[in-house]
């Protein structure tokens, strides 16, 4: 049974003149296949350069502060969003864009990619093209002298550091119609969904029509409780920890079982059909980021599978089992 346990917060971070960034890609965290996971930190005034990634989309969590993207598409259009905590962003995959901080306070979020083996660490950076292009057709590119590219940057700015943007300053352009790249995780009234023991926000491909291969929110779980036994039908499932203690249990077939604990700034990785509970053993709310490598979100409820199958069935599965108890299963 592999380790689905990995300090994202514990592990080396990159870092820049404008911030850090730490992952967990299948590199560092073997079971990992399906997503990988960046927790972003990015200072007053700093932006994430202009970027694509060609191998992964992106879906974002925002936890702190307030910042700005501004993303590209095929056809041409552009969409400029101001975010600000609760707030989720999707670039889809090959899509260029960029991330920066606006007002005075830093700004730091959760990064999730639909592919386990993709590093934030080596996307396709403006930088880097523009350090390692001729300049010859660079100036023939933009219409200008080729002594004018001296200026540039040499290698990979990644995060750079700049002057604070007011955020009276930071002017957004929404694309006006459905598949805008933002989503108000905390303020729309489409993502609660409810369960015994906690709370649940959501945003699917149903809800928000850009995340096509991705969805995402947070769960809060009731110190004591437990989002029951369950697996998912048609996608992996990655969490980091935000708040509080967690404890999650595993199941893997085939006579594989195994327990983790987690606390802020861990990650677990529940792969496509793997059965799994999430308890909060702490004395706080558990607050959890949550992913999913596909943009519908299907799961099946073990006590559902038990209520739906006829008595004699679940008699038999679990032979020796009194009645009284068999009824109790059913009425869970």
């Amino acid at each position: 049974m592999p380790d689905f346990h990995f300090s994202l917060d514990g592990n080396v971070p990159k870092v820049t003149s404008g911030g850090w960034a730490k992952e967990a890609t299948v590199h560092q965290f073997p079971i990992s296949k399906g997503i990988a996971g960046v927790h972003m930190f990015l200072d007053p005034g700093a932006s994430r350069e202009l970027h694509w990634h060609a191998i992964a989309a992106e879906w974002a969590y925002v936890i702190d502060g307030r910042c700005q993207t501004v993303v590209l598409d095929p056809s041409g259009a552009s969409e400029i969003n101001n975010y600000e905590p609760g707030d989720l962003w999707f670039f889809p995959k090959g899509h260029g864009h960029s991330i920066q901080t606006i007002g005075d306070k830093p700004c730091h979020f959760i990064l999730s990619f639909d592919n386990g083996a993709f590093s934030e660490h080596g996307t396709f950076s403006i930088t880097d093209w523009v350090d390692v292009s001729p300049k010859d057709m660079l100036a023939e590119n933009f219409g200008l002298p080729m002594e004018a590219l001296n200026a540039f940057p040499k290698g990979e700015a990644y995060i750079q550091a700049g002057p604070v943007i007011p955020l009276s300053q930071a002017l957004d352009a929404p694309w006006p119609k459905e598949s805008t790249h933002k989503f108000r995780l905390l303020k729309d009234p489409r993502a609660v969904r409810e369960f015994d023991g906690g709370t649940f926000r959501l945003a699917t491909v149903d809800e928000w029509p850009v995340s096509k291969s991705m969805s995402g929110g947070v769960m809060t779980i009731r110190p004591g409780q437990m989002r029951k036994f369950h697996w998912n039908v048609n996608a992996n499932e990655w969490h980091f920890y935000l708040k509080g203690k967690g404890q999650v249990a595993l199941f893997g077939s085939g006579g594989r079982g195994k327990v983790a604990e987690f606390n802020p700034g861990d990650v677990a990785y529940i792969p496509m059909g793997f059965g799994h509970a999430i308890k909060n053993v702490g004395d706080e709310d558990l607050e959890i980021i949550q992913t999913w490598d596909n943009g519908k979100f299907e799961e099946i409820d073990l006590d559902a599978w038990i209520k739906a199958s006829p008595n004699y069935l679940v008699s038999n599965n679990f032979a020796g089992v009194p009645t009284e108890t068999i009824t109790k299963l059913k009425q869970s």
